[in-house]
């Protein structure tokens, strides 16, 4: 089985930075796509961001100019620059993985979300 564990969500002011990061791990052959997700209470969980194996980029409308993904590849990890924070930004964050566990078998894993929270 693969695992995604994300880090770095929490409290942050309108105007300020956070960056969140995820981690796969376990069996893992290939890992292709990786993105970001949101979900705010009460609404669906909405795209933010992917970033394939390559390096190509997607951004959601809502944060294009403020928000950044990358990723390691050599660490399995996926990273997002939330910039200029938002009172609308409060979400939980999810990882996603679409992962190849061998020639096979590929799978799509989540994380277990983080919380962000723009308050001031």
């Amino acid at each position: 089985q693969v695992q995604l564990v994300e880090s770095g969500g929490g409290l942050g002011q309108p105007g300020g930075s956070l960056r969140l990061s995820c981690a796969a791990s376990g069996r893992i052959f290939r890992i292709n796509a990786m993105g970001w997700y949101r979900q705010a209470p009460g609404k669906q969980r909405d795209l933010v961001a992917t970033i394939t194996s390559g390096g190509s980029t997607n951004y959601a409308d809502s944060v294009k100019g403020r928000f950044t993904i990358s990723r390691d590849n050599a660490k399995n990890t996926v990273y997002l620059q939330i910039n200029s924070l938002k009172p609308e930004d409060t979400a939980v964050y999810y990882c996603n993985a679409d992962v190849k566990t061998d020639w096979n078998n590929r799978y799509d894993y989540w994380g277990q979300g983080t919380q962000v929270t723009v308050s001031s």
